[in-house]
């Protein structure tokens, strides 16, 4: 699949901010458009080198979600450097699900 994204970050900015957790999901709003994350929830993984954590900006529709190109996989290593206030939350277990408390840098339990 070839990949034609102009991503906010490019390789050279990405640095080593947390040590290694695995893979993770991330749409485009994030990646290339730049915006921070909103929700944050770790399901189980699917694998040996998933995190489980998902990551959205709040701002896509269904039908954006829908569209597999708008979301890839990433190092979570590669989402902390994009939103570093993530980083807290982590090493929170699987069914964890955070919203954040808008105009900061604070997540709090997503209660829909």
């Amino acid at each position: 699949m070839e990949h034609n994204k102009k991503f906010k970050l490019s390789a050279d900015q990405i640095k080593d901010l947390i040590p290694r957790m695995g893979g993770c999901m991330a749409t485009d709003k994030i990646t290339v458009n730049g915006e921070p994350v909103k929700y944050m929830y770790r399901q189980e993984p699917e694998n040996d080198i998933d995190s489980g954590w998902v990551f959205l900006s709040g701002t896509e529709t269904q039908e954006y979600l829908d569209d597999a190109a708008n979301t890839m996989i990433y190092d979570v290593n590669t989402i902390a450097n994009y939103d570093k206030a993530i980083i807290p939350y982590l090493n929170l277990p699987i069914g964890s699900d955070l919203e954040r408390i808008d105009g900061t840098d604070t997540f709090e339990r997503y209660t829909g």
